[in-house]
């Protein structure tokens, strides 16, 4: 049997140790001045920004907070605000209602498209980060989990740009139990998670699955390497949510992948890197 309990028992003080190693080593390797994250006061930019602030000079760090005020609640930019003010770190507030509305210039441009105006949140976001990053010599630290990338459930070229994923080895409930082991506080943990693209937009709402059922089947997929149908006998999840989210993973294999080269008779590798240290 799989259980909940098999995903998040792990031990959460050597996770935080090597996530903080490899923030610092990414640092020093690259020779970047700082590291710049958006933080939204959820679960997983909450636990992110919480390891940063814990892992390298708070000078080195800038956060950015971007509500879009007619669909991020007050209480997000409240809570993420909060955090900063509690390390002492610094952080922009930026509303980017005026920017997204500047994109009505568009053809067919329609403020009313969920999907197209939620993608288009997150990619402004993404641009307003990097700005920050070249203004600052620093690196974009994305605060994606393991389950949000093996599923596929990001915005390319959105929340999905960033130059490391330090949360990326921790399933969604892993990060929960991460940011409880660090001490966030228990709004935060248990708020529900929320790409907050548009108004009441919440993520297990549209997957139609519990992050719980998400990473049980993830784990039995990925972990224990089980095949679709003992997955769902040991997990005591549909196989028909198994397939949804193997199909999930699947479709979104372009999410994951350097954009397809086309290879030329001489030169099968155009990217190829070089053997080099």
């Amino acid at each position: 049997m799989i259980t909940v309990k098999d995903v998040v028992e792990i031990d959460y003080e050597k996770a935080l140790a090597v996530i903080k190693d490899f923030v610092k080593n990414y640092l020093e390797t690259t020779g970047a001045r700082s590291i710049i994250i958006g933080l939204s006061g959820g679960i997983d930019s909450s636990t992110l920004f919480t390891v940063l602030a814990e892992s390298v000079d708070k000078d080195r760090i800038v956060a950015l907070i971007l509500p879009d005020t007619r669909v991020t609640p007050k209480e997000d930019v409240d809570d993420a605000v909060s955090l900063t003010e509690k390390y002492g770190v610094r952080h922009y507030v930026i509303e980017i209602d005026r920017i997204i509305d500047s994109f009505s210039i568009i053809p067919g441009f329609d403020i009313n498209n969920k999907l197209d105006i939620g993608n288009l949140r997150a990619r402004v976001r993404m641009a307003i980060m990097y700005y920050y990053a070249n203004r600052y010599n620093g690196i974009v630290a994305g605060t994606g989990d393991r389950s949000e990338l093996l599923i596929g459930y990001y915005t390319k070229y959105g929340d999905g740009g960033a130059d490391i994923l330090p949360l990326g080895c921790l399933f969604k409930t892993q990060v929960r139990m991460l940011g409880r082991h660090l001490g966030l506080p228990k709004r935060i943990i248990e708020k529900p998670s929320s790409p907050r693209l548009w108004r009441g937009h919440l993520a297990e709402e549209e997957i139609g699955l519990s992050y719980e059922e998400i990473d049980m089947i993830l784990y039995g997929l990925f972990d224990k390497k089980l095949p679709p149908d003992k997955v769902a006998a040991a997990t005591g999840v549909p196989l028909a949510a198994v397939e949804k989210v193997l199909k999930m993973h699947i479709s979104s294999r372009h999410k994951r992948r350097f954009p397809p080269i086309p290879s030329l008779p001489w030169n099968d590798n155009p990217v190829r890197e070089l053997g080099y240290p």
